[in-house]
């Protein structure tokens, strides 16, 4: 997976994911998503080249949407495939994360 940072402001910035979000890609993608939501307090992810999303890329989500609500941030992902938001729908996360249409 390759995560591509384009800053849109001082205080925003898009994140163009690509590939799958996965146990193997999970911790890295954490890593990143964190390191990012401390430099900018509004955030959008770019789900166009994402694939797939499994549980462990679910947590590294849900631990990016807990440091952006804690910061007072925003977040929302954009351009999720009909494949992926089902995960979320069934998982509940369609409830927790800001999924624009």
């Amino acid at each position: 997976m390759t995560i591509k940072l384009i800053k849109k402001s001082e205080s925003k910035a898009e994140l163009l994911l690509d590939g799958r979000l996965d146990t193997t890609t999970a911790p890295a993608a954490q890593d990143a998503f964190l390191k990012v939501a401390s430099q900018y307090a509004e955030l959008e992810l770019n789900f166009t080249d994402l694939a797939y999303v499994s549980s462990a890329g679910l947590r590294a989500l849900l631990m990016l949407q807990k440091q952006v609500n804690k910061t007072g941030g925003s977040l929302v992902l954009t351009n999720v495939k009909p494949s992926v938001k089902e995960v979320f729908e069934i998982t509940g996360f369609a409830g927790i994360m800001n999924i624009a249409d």
